[in-house]
């Protein structure tokens, strides 16, 4: 187990994440601290930036927009998101 996600008892998967928005692209940068950073193309506007990110994530999933909650973090750069339904590990899919 790592210090960035965790798998919970539903079998769903909790991410802490950094975003960074405004970034040329979305993409995953590595690892921050004890959270995988995720650069966002969105800006930190009217919700923006959280949308990209569920979306963001639900792609690398492969899992419905639905499928992705963000739990904590709305209006912080630090978040934590959960991710029910993939079949494919956090460091998989983010390739960490």
């Amino acid at each position: 187990m790592t210090d960035w996600f965790r798998r919970d008892a539903d079998g769903s998967v909790t991410i802490a994440v950094h975003a960074q928005p405004g970034a040329r692209r979305t993409e995953v940068a590595g690892l921050h601290g004890e959270a995988v950073r995720i650069r966002l193309a969105a800006p930190a506007l009217e919700d923006r930036a959280n949308e990209a990110l569920v979306e963001f994530l639900a792609g690398k999933f492969g899992v419905p927009r639905r499928s992705v909650t963000l739990e904590a973090g709305a209006k912080s750069r630090q978040k934590r998101v959960r991710v029910r339904g993939s079949a494919v590990g956090p460091a998989e899919a983010l390739g960490i």
